[in-house]
């Protein structure tokens, strides 16, 4: 999917959702305004130093500013470089799935993360968030030490480090420009259609924010733009390919994928590692082969499964992806529209991909899981239903709107898809 890059005036208007979450933020934060807060016209709509308020969000209601809202506000009580520190250090001591790839690097984070530079934009989101929408900050957080841990566990120097967790804690500041309930935190893996349409633009948002209106390098502003990329061209949302992504870039994408399969408080650092390993080619392994290593280093869980269980259930998983292959190829031989045609073409690249990873990863051999891990194998199954539903959601949002007899034909077929997706084998 290409998307156009809007003028330097992106943020000429008040984004509503932007805007309530500030909104919301100010009624426990003290949120003011900079400087005075005037319309293209040259009234004046909010004076300087007076804290936000709801009769802000009435008075900028259809109207183009001056100058962006963002760089118009203050949080004066808000995320700092001692709150960052007391949150990494809630995230390291704490029983999370990430903590043990944390916490050898606990004191070295704690020094970077105190000098991470916020510019004053992006301070005022991330209070916004913390307030608002505390998951998202949690979320950030996340990705900060993980993106640095990744990095120090590299010999990265100092700019690498700071550089690393500066994109983990921004990578998801476009998220507060569509509506919450289809955010990543609140949709989680179930995300439905109508959330991903809205959700795959926040790369490319965060990118034009960090661009046009802070001063970080534009190396920072590129790999937030590039954090939801695959290096096999699968990724979102410009399709990038391995060339075409920038080094930071692709360290966050193996960052967010990480976060992403660790969603749930009971999803071990396997969870991960099996997400990461999928489909050959889509990560970089470099970052990669630390997270398995750490997922290595832990003691094995205890549950265990019988040789002939194991089988059964990829066997299961097999029959799925088989179903999903034909569905598609079926409909696929009877497409007649450029649309529907594009469509069908991306679903069943998708689908390769995810063959391939069947065929060449190992991870669905049965004899690969020589160990019986119950884990594994419910990771492996969790990740296919994750990838169908993926599926389906890039292909209805490829063909676009379809007469109606195509687009019911398509619905059905995705459909299918997300059935799948919800089997348990």
């Amino acid at each position: 999917m290409t998307l156009a890059t809007p003028a330097r005036n992106s943020f000429g208007t008040a984004n509503p959702h932007a805007l309530a979450t500030i909104l919301e933020a100010s009624e426990t934060r003290r949120i003011i305004a900079a400087t005075d807060i005037f319309d293209l016209s040259g009234v004046k709509l909010w004076a300087r130093d007076q804290p936000v308020s709801a009769a802000l969000q009435r008075k900028l209601l259809d109207r183009k500013l001056r100058e962006p809202l963002e760089s118009c506000l203050l949080a004066e009580d808000g995320v700092s470089a001692v709150s960052l520190v007391a949150a990494l250090k809630v995230l390291v001591e704490g029983g999370g799935a990430l903590a043990p790839m944390l916490r050898p690097h606990a004191a070295h984070l704690a020094r970077e993360a105190a000098q991470i530079p916020l510019h004053p934009v992006a301070q005022l989101l991330l209070t916004a968030g913390q307030a608002a929408r505390p998951a998202s900050f949690e979320h950030a957080v996340a990705a900060m030490a993980l993106a640095g841990a990744l990095m120090i566990s590299k010999g990265g120097d100092t700019p690498e480090i700071r550089a690393a967790m500066l994109c983990g804690l921004l990578h998801d500041l476009g998220e507060m420009y569509i509506d919450p309930r289809h955010s990543e935190v609140e949709a989680d893996r179930e995300l439905d259609f109508a959330s991903y349409q809205q959700l795959v633009v926040h790369p490319h948002v965060g990118q034009l924010l960090l661009a046009q209106l802070t001063n970080y390098p534009g190396v920072v502003a590129r790999a937030v733009a590039e954090h939801h990329e695959r290096l096999d061209g699968s990724g979102y949302p410009h399709a990038l390919t391995g060339g075409q992504m920038s080094p930071l870039g692709r360290l966050l994408a193996v960052t967010e994928a990480t976060l992403n399969a660790l969603r749930s408080p009971s999803d071990e650092l396997l969870h991960a590692s099996v997400a990461l390993r999928a489909v050959p080619g889509e990560f970089d392994l470099r970052w990669v082969g630390e997270v398995s290593r750490a997922t290595n280093a832990q003691a094995p869980a205890q549950a265990a499964m019988e040789a002939a269980d194991i089988a059964a259930r990829l066997e299961a998983l097999g029959g799925v992806l088989r179903s999903a292959e034909a569905a598609v190829s079926a409909l696929a031989a009877s497409a007649t529209l450029p649309a529907l045609d594009d469509a069908l073409t991306l679903a069943g690249f998708l689908l390769g991909r995810l063959r391939a990873g069947w065929n060449e990863s190992g991870l669905w051999n049965p004899a690969a899981l020589s160990s019986g891990d119950a884990a594994e194998v419910e990771a492996l199954e969790d990740e296919l239903y994750f990838r169908l539903r993926g599926i389906q959601r890039a292909t209805l949002l490829r063909a676009g709107p379809l007469p109606a007899p195509e687009a019911a034909a398509l619905v059905a077929l995705c459909d299918s898809l997300a059935m799948g997706s919800g089997i348990a084998p």
